[in-house]
């Protein structure tokens, strides 16, 4: 399993010296799909890093809405053309749909339209993403970030809704065990799960720092059979200084992890 840290591009010295295989880098940061104009992201500065972008997350900005009366598929469909090919062109082929802001339903709009939104929106992509070799993958965001898709079960049902290779899910373990969801809501689902993110719920900390327990959620992962990869997606106080206990914590609570008969 790789192991990788979503952080900006200014650490991926720090990444590579405690052994992260990879960074998760922010789509809108980095590719700048709100700019047309290919000159205004620099491709080299994703290929020179000191570790590779094999991921990236923060797919829509909040004033392109997947969700409402102002849904703009269209603005989303360019926006993603743009984002897809430069992500592909640097071998980023994982990209993250969280984007809290940008699906967040407004008071008073049908919950049930919104969520037909959202299908309507990830069909469309789904064929745009394979044409790019992206996968893209839903996250469910705990319920104090949005209002609309807050599970593992949730985020399942659309995906097997929308049934398209490209469209697979991503488990979130902060956002999990933030809102008390329990390490058995990924049974059954671990079929389209495709990448892993955590960080410790209380504050959002890496690894090490409160000392939570990830090892049920791992184990049901491992038991599973998964072999994709895992992101912290954490608030650092200093990375550098934090990193190597994060990431020595969080390669053992993985081994711990492995189903018995697997050792």
């Amino acid at each position: 399993m790789q192991i990788g840290v979503v952080t900006g591009l200014d650490q991926a010295a720090a990444l590579a010296a405690a052994g992260a295989d990879y960074c998760e880098v922010n789509v809108q940061g980095v590719f700048k799909p709100m700019e047309a104009d290919a000159s205004a992201w620099d491709a080299a500065a994703v290929t020179n890093a000191a570790v590779s972008s094999y991921a990236s997350c923060c797919f829509l900005p909040g004033n392109l809405k997947s969700t409402g009366p102002d849904f703009d598929l269209p603005g989303i469909l360019a926006y993603a053309e743009r984002a897809f090919a430069r992500a592909a062109s640097v071998n980023c082929t994982t990209m993250v749909f969280g984007s809290g802001g940008s699906r967040q339903v407004p008071e008073g709009f049908s919950h049930d339209e919104a969520r037909g939104q959202l299908l309507e929106a990830l069909r469309a992509l789904g064929p745009l993403a394979a044409k790019h070799g992206i996968m893209m993958v839903l996250e469910p965001l705990n319920a104090s970030e949005c209002n609309i898709v807050n599970s593992v079960p949730e985020g399942a049902a659309i995906v097997r809704e929308v049934n398209h290779p490209n469209i697979r899910l991503l488990a979130d373990f902060y956002h999990m065990m933030k809102d008390g969801q329990p390490a058995s809501d990924l049974h059954g689902n671990m079929d389209i799960i495709e990448h892993l993110h955590l960080a410790e719920p209380a504050d959002r900390t890496p690894l090490g720092v409160a000392g939570d327990d990830f090892r049920p959620y791992l184990a049901e992962a491992l038991a599973a059979g998964y072999l994709g990869r895992i992101s912290v997606e954490c608030r650092w106080t200093d990375l550098p200084a934090q990193i190597d206990t994060c990431l020595a914590e969080l390669r053992r609570q993985l081994a711990e992890a492995v189903p018995a008969g697997s050792r």
